[in-house]
């Protein structure tokens, strides 16, 4: 797969806008700030085709990337308490609607903020992601942040945290040192390469 030859295909704010799905979809999901966007960026080689934001809640649609014979799919940010009550339910219903559709999505990416622990937020997604049966990894953002010995015990604190947590592939990421994008292109890569 040529991660390089990436590029933005549409986006929508409203689930009857989007198009029947015709590829595999790979979903990225995570609360505002969570470094949705600079992932996205680091795994397809790009320093700015995803649009990074200091503002957390600015993406409020589903932004669709095509690359080769799939499609990334970049979910807007959940849990950022200061949008409006409404939007916050169209994100909701837009995000849960997506999840819920008869779309192609051969993978979640549930993005998780190393440096914390998992938001009430988090957990309701995780245990959506359970409950539907739907293929997902977790990877922990923002690596980078964190001293070693930090990073030892927020790793330890998961496997309390999350439910399930030894049966859930899991990668550590960082957008600055490109951690944990090799593996998560080759889970990528071998999904897509089942799907065909």
């Amino acid at each position: 797969m040529n991660w390089n030859n990436a590029k933005f295909f549409t986006s929508f704010g409203k689930l009857s806008q989007m198009p029947e799905a015709d590829r595999p979809e790979f979903a990225f999901s995570g609360r505002s700030n969570v470094g949705k966007s600079s992932l996205i960026n680091k795994l397809l080689g790009r320093k700015a085709l995803a649009r990074v934001s200091s503002v957390p809640g600015k993406t409020v649609t589903i932004n669709f990337y095509e690359l080769e014979n799939i499609y990334i799919a970049d979910l807007p940010g959940y849990g950022y308490a200061k949008t409006a009550k409404d939007l916050k339910r169209s994100w909701s219903d837009l995000i849960g609607g997506y999840l819920a559709s008869d779309r192609d999505i051969a993978l979640v990416v549930q993005l998780i903020d190393m440096r914390h622990a998992p938001s009430a937020d988090d957990l309701q997604m995780i245990d959506y992601l359970i409950e539907n049966e739907m293929p997902f990894v977790i990877v922990f953002t923002k690596a980078d942040k964190l001293k070693p010995n930090a990073r030892r015990e927020r790793m330890a604190a998961f496997a309390d945290e999350i439910p399930s947590f030894e049966d859930i592939t899991h990668i550590e990421f960082s957008a600055v040192t490109g951690e944990g994008v090799d593996e998560l292109r080759s889970i990528i890569e071998e999904i897509s390469a089942e799907e065909e």
